[in-house]
């Protein structure tokens, strides 16, 4: 299981891997005030722009959460706990690029990759790291049995890990996030280049989690950065191949595209 460069896998220590909080990788900003303590340290950080879209503000250890498509929405929302000192490791990404990660803002010291364990492995290979890192971003194999969700669901509750699925999960997490409209910015007549991309969030779940919520996004801002973008700036076409939250599938069925 290759580690990202620089980094390293395993260490040897017994427990949950964490490092030493790296906050300038979010351009300075904190994730969260000096001196707060998050409640009983039962929620990891996120980025400031995805606070409000999240009960508590956070990420609750011990949750199952569902990422609807896209990627870059995925490691926006792991890169909170990985620049506080967190360990993520991704499981079934063979594509995730390196220069990605890392302009989310997600430590690659402390990124991990398991890019192909197999389909028959991989239950088992998701359900080790549970027991080892906090955060553990997947790619389910096509046909997950509901049974196995669910047992991995419970392991990530019992050892307070956040288990975050990009693409379908075959069973209901307590946490989903879409991105329900998409548009880029850069891109004249024939000419120019991709800059920034504003979205529209759509989050849901469980709980706390019931109550839907949206917001506008920057994904990235023109400076590279995950922001909160003004009121009424979102765009009104809907994400391409992506099915719109309320439609005749939930959203953390959708493809993983």
């Amino acid at each position: 299981m290759p580690a990202a460069e620089g980094g390293r896998l395993l260490p040897g220590d017994a427990g949950r891997l964490s490092a030493p909080a790296d906050r300038g990788r979010l351009a300075g900003a904190a994730l969260v005030e000096p001196g707060t303590t998050l409640a009983g340290e039962r929620l990891l950080p996120v980025v400031p722009a995805l606070q409000a879209l999240l009960p508590g503000r956070g990420l609750r250890r011990g949750s199952t959460v569902a990422v609807n498509r896209s990627a870059a929405l995925a490691l926006a929302l792991v890169a909170g706990a990985s620049a506080a000192g967190s360990w993520v490791v991704a499981v079934g990404l063979p594509d995730l690029g390196m220069v990605a990660a890392a302009e989310a803002g997600i430590a690659l010291e402390r990124l991990a990759l398991v890019p192909a364990p197999g389909a028959r492995a991989w239950p088992t290979v998701v359900a080790a790291l549970l027991d080892a890192v906090d955060v553990v971003l997947v790619r389910s194999p096509a046909g997950l049995p509901a049974g196995q969700a669910r047992r991995l669901a419970a392991r990530a509750r019992e050892r307070g890990a956040v288990l975050v699925s990009l693409g379908a999960w075959s069973e209901a997490p307590d946490l989903w996030l879409a991105v329900a409209t998409s548009a880029w910015q850069g891109l004249g007549q024939g000419h120019g280049r991709l800059e920034a991309r504003l979205v529209e969030v759509v989050v849901g779940g469980r709980g706390a989690a019931a109550r839907e919520r949206r917001a506008g996004l920057w994904l990235p801002a023109p400076d590279g950065t995950v922001a909160s973008a003004p009121a009424g700036a979102v765009a009104s076409t809907p994400a391409a191949g992506e099915a719109r939250p309320g439609g005749p599938d939930p959203p953390w069925l959708a493809d993983a595209g």
